[in-house]
């Protein structure tokens, strides 16, 4: 067949898009084996879940670099000005994919693929004992595999342009520069804040709720991701180690975790990643396999969590609607506590060591100390025996805490042990999508919080599934914003959003 014969009969966007399909298909399949290794898997099946994995990865990258793919794409870009905006999108994306496939050698993926679920558990070993020096080797190897995928992908000058790499993979559309310059503004604005917050006589009581049955927890924490939009019928919620979201909108896996004396801590972690459902949910169904189907980005992805799990979930209005159900039951826990009591402890303003634990102003400072130090790693001015030091260092700055081990610290997130590096500058950035969303919507709809008094939350459901969730991968994270908002990207909105927010509880 002649590459003309072939350009006319073959290149469709509906072939490419058949033939992304099986990639896609295997990718999530290796994903539920993701959930269930940190869910349901038993400690003696660690080694055999990395051969699989392994396996997989390599199945997915074989289907990814399906020399067809290539074809169609590059018949497609020679005629890209006959084809719509959504047309565009899927060969551009399917381009970016399947270039990253065609460069990385099956035996890198077989590798990595094994190193990371191995890593994983050296992680959680490592960090039930507090022994950063028995995860150390793992996590180097992580840095190396990273490196090296950098490298093949044309980004191995310099650490620098690895980490960029690394961050463009999770916001497209993003660089270290881009994300430091609006940390830095951020920064600026949000220590005073916090310092000014800290200092208030007025303080959260603290341990409140105690005792609040777990099963009690997990029908009240059911009956809010409901009546947020969450679709149980595509998606259920376990128990993990630590919250995460996985699948996508046919199929979504959601996990918490449970403390008897802390209600709080489940509600907020499943109306979090119930929010990253609600998003993989809200993607145009029957086009998961291409760009049309996939979330924009990490931060956008973020921007969903994180707006549900805070302007929404921490708001008077929210809790006009959930108090009395949730008076109702934990009725001997709540007896004696007033509700500007209750909705103080939901906002609770306290620097803590722990950034899932971390309240609403203080959780960005956390966010901020991980890039530093991930800028560090990939310019060679931190080896990875040195980060337990430089956490506690960066620590005492940002959050004038000290951990007392490496629990505490720089073991307490799972995302280095599977090579996320790049990852934790998407939920800052989220932070601020969020605040923007939030006043595009509330310019809308200014009455938005008596919706919520009625336990009514279709109508911002509808709007981000029209302004974020139906647009795919229309946009890279800048050009989102600019969509969704009508605006750039910027920290504004977020401190906005914290000083009005928490200035009348605080000050």
């Amino acid at each position: 067949m002649t590459n003309d014969s072939f350009k006319a009969n073959s290149a469709s966007i509906d072939g490419l898009s058949a033939l992304l399909k099986r990639p896609h298909t295997l990718a999530t399949i290796a994903e539920l084996l993701g959930w269930d290794e940190q869910v349901n898997l038993p400690p003696g099946g660690a080694e055999l879940r990395a051969g699989q994995l392994s396996a997989l990865a390599e199945a997915a990258h074989a289907a990814a670099s399906d020399p067809r793919i290539g074809e169609h794409i590059a018949a497609l870009e020679k005629d890209a000005e006959k084809l719509s905006p959504d047309g565009r999108a899927v060969v551009r994306w399917a381009r970016r994919d399947y270039d990253r496939a065609t460069k990385l050698p099956a035996e890198f993926v077989r590798e990595k693929a094994a190193h990371v679920s191995r890593a994983y558990h050296a992680w959680a070993a490592a960090r039930e004992k507090a022994d950063f020096a028995a995860y150390a080797p793992a996590l180097e190897k992580n840095m190396d595999l990273v490196r090296r995928e950098a490298a093949y992908l044309g980004h191995g000058g310099s650490g620098a342009e690895a980490y960029d790499y690394m961050i463009d993979q999770h916001d497209p559309g993003m660089s270290a520069a881009a994300v430091e310059k609006l940390f830095d503004e951020l920064k600026a604005g949000l220590v005073p804040l916090v310092r000014r917050m800290t200092a208030s006589p007025v303080k959260a009581r603290a341990g409140i709720l105690r005792g609040c049955a777990v099963e009690k927890q997990k029908a009240f924490l059911r009956e809010v991701t409901e009546r947020m939009g969450f679709d149980y019928n595509h998606g259920r919620i376990d128990v993990s180690l630590h919250p995460f979201c996985a699948g996508t909108g046919d199929d979504i896996r959601m996990t918490t975790r449970y403390d008897a004396d802390n209600p709080l801590d489940s509600l907020f972690s499943a109306i979090h990643e119930a929010g990253h459902g609600i998003y993989e949910q809200g993607l145009p169904a029957g086009r998961r396999h291409t760009a049309l189907g996939q979330a924009a980005g990490m931060g956008a992805h973020e921007s969903q969590s994180r707006l549900w799990e805070n302007q929404v979930a921490r708001s008077r209005g929210f809790w006009r609607y959930f108090e009395p159900r949730f008076r109702e039951a934990f009725p001997e826990q709540t007896r004696g506590i007033s509700p500007d009591e209750l909705y103080l402890a939901i906002n609770a303003v306290k620097p803590g060591l722990i950034r899932v634990d971390a309240d609403e102003v203080t959780y960005n400072l956390h966010i901020i100390l991980r890039f530093e130090l991930e800028k560090k790693l990939f310019s060679g001015g931190l080896a990875v025996a040195g980060l337990p030091r430089a956490w506690n260092a960066a620590s005492r700055e940002l959050l004038g805490l000290e951990p007392a081990n490496d629990r505490e610290g720089v073991l307490q997130d799972v995302h280095w042990s599977g090579a996320s590096f790049g990852y934790f500058p998407s939920y800052c950035i989220g932070n601020m999508v969020a605040a923007q969303l939030w006043y595009a919507a509330l310019a809308e709809r200014p009455a938005l919080e008596n919706d919520f008094a009625r336990g009514d939350f279709s109508w911002l459901l509808g709007w981000l599934r029209a302004k974020v969730h139906s647009q795919g991968r229309l946009h890279d994270t800048p050009g989102l914003v600019r969509h969704a908002t009508g605006a750039e990207l910027s920290p504004k909105p977020l401190l906005r959003y914290l000083e009005e927010r928490y200035s009348p509880l605080y000050c």
